[in-house]
Parts: structure tokens; sequence; C-alpha cells
């Protein structure tokens, strides 16, 4: 991810390890991004953020509501 943004708390994102699309809810010590799916309940976490793609920003999200 050394030219994209890293994706960061409130970032829509797509896992590519799960195929699943979530939003980041907290990056904790740095090394793991904890998710929560779009649309349901539930969490996973991921320990490789440059497996996850950055589909769209909190503030553009934001503006979508």
């Amino acid at each position: 991810m050394s030219d994209e943004q890293s994706p960061w708390v409130g970032d829509l994102v797509h896992a590519e390890d799960t195929r699943r699309r979530g939003i980041v809810t907290d990056v904790r010590d740095g090394t793991v991004w904890v998710l929560r799916p779009e649309w349901r309940r539930g969490q996973w976490a991921s320990r490789q953020p440059d497996r996850l793609t950055l589909i769209m920003v909190r503030e553009d999200l934001r503006d979508q509501l």
C-alpha cells in the first residue's frame, strides 16, 4: 500500500482475505484492524492492512448518508 492511503477508523474497505466489505471500527496497537460488516452485525479482524483495499474514506461515506 505504498502509493495508496492506509485504511483507518471509519473507512469502508474490501478485505481480500475474507472477500467482504466492511467498515474499520478500530486499529489496535497499529497491528490489528477490526472491521464490521457494512450492513449486518458482527466483526472480524485483519492483521494484514496491505490486504485491505480502501473503497471510501470516512468523510466521503458521511456525505452519502
